[in-house]
């Protein structure tokens, strides 16, 4: 087993050889052909509508579990599926952005098409696994069947045809935020609630960000393969502005948040991202650069992707000091020192 492989899957998208690929195992080429390193953002996800469920006495760990782990088995699904889909439709063919910046185990010959059938065939059983586990806890509630089969759906439809007609990050804003955060809660609480959805958008903006920032890198080569992301119909400026907007609105919505009593004051530790974030809104504000610039390394990103690295870092950051601020607003509120000032 090869530990350090794991680590670094799990961190950054590793770029190997056929060869290097042959010695690995296992758990290493799963980790590099779902690329792990992202799902720390539907970790975060499963995370926050645990959280929420706590705050309202409905947490249940076990349950959590199965919906955390159901969860990134989907995303690592789509990732899986999205890489088998745009091999069979060509997309990934003549050095393709996705062949570029890591390995596409299809396009790379790492693995034939049966063979990632298979792997694909296999994370998306587990994944549905725990999701009928969670419905048959829940009674075979509808509304857990819909945020089921709403799953299912985006993992299937994303890369092919929803993406191609400029509703990918629609689709992404969807799925970080109602669905997984929205649904995940339901799930655990058996109440829907649009307060915890407005509470997990300023994460699913975050996340969105990433996705937008990825087309914004590949705007050239997507119109020519006929790919309609949203930056291409509306431009790689637009584009950029739009992510700024979108990297703003969440610490607009966390003050509204804080300002109206429905979180702790410890809610603003999201404001010590501000500095990475201001770091990147000005990279936004200038057009991606011909060559790769020096900091960006196989461990900050992965060119010729640029704005998508940027877009991750920011959420990444924002993220996690937005998780560290809800953990102590929920423990404000349970702690019966202090749980009758903040109802």
């Amino acid at each position: 087993m090869n530990y350090r492989m794991w680590g670094k899957a799990l961190t950054v998208i590793p770029s190997i050889t056929k060869e290097e690929w042959q010695t690995l195992d296992p758990v290493s080429k799963w980790l590099i052909s779902t690329r792990a390193a992202v799902l720390i953002m539907t970790f975060l996800a499963a995370a926050l509508a645990g959280l929420f469920a706590a705050r309202n006495g409905g947490f249940h760990l076990l349950p959590w579990l199965a919906l955390a782990f159901g969860l990134v088995l989907s995303h690592e699904t789509n990732n899986l599926f999205n890489d088998y889909t745009d091999f069979v439709r060509g997309v990934d063919k003549d050095n393709y952005y996705r062949t570029m910046y890591g390995p596409q185990p299809l396009a790379a010959g790492f693995m034939t098409k049966a063979q990632s059938l298979r792997w694909t065939g296999l994370t998306g059983l587990a994944a549905l696994g725990l999701g009928l586990a969670l419905l048959g806890w829940r009674g075979w509630d509808p509304v857990v069947l819909a945020c089921l089969a709403a799953g299912a759906f985006f993992v299937l439809a994303y890369t092919w045809p929803l993406k191609h007609l400029a509703l990918g990050e629609l689709a992404v804003l969807l799925v970080w935020g109602p669905l997984m955060i929205g649904g995940g809660y339901y799930t655990l609480t058996g109440t829907w609630s649009w307060s915890v959805v407005l509470a997990g958008l300023p994460y699913s903006l975050g996340v969105t960000t990433v996705i937008f920032g990825k087309h914004i890198d590949k705007i050239e080569v997507d119109r020519v393969k006929g790919i309609h992301t949203l930056p291409v119909l509306i431009g790689e400026k637009a584009g950029r502005m739009a992510v700024i907007a979108m990297m703003v609105l969440p610490y607009l919505l966390v003050a509204g948040l804080v300002v109206a009593r429905s979180f702790t004051p410890v809610l603003a530790l999201a404001l010590l991202a501000v500095p990475t974030t201001m770091k990147t809104i000005g990279l936004f504000l200038s057009p991606r650069p011909a060559a790769r610039p020096d900091w960006l390394t196989e461990g900050n990103g992965g060119w010729p992707l640029y704005f998508a690295p940027l877009g991750f870092v920011h959420n990444r950051a924002f993220g996690l000091w937005f998780l560290l601020g809800l953990v102590l607003d929920v423990a404000l509120r349970l702690l019966p020192a202090t749980a009758g000032f903040w109802r």
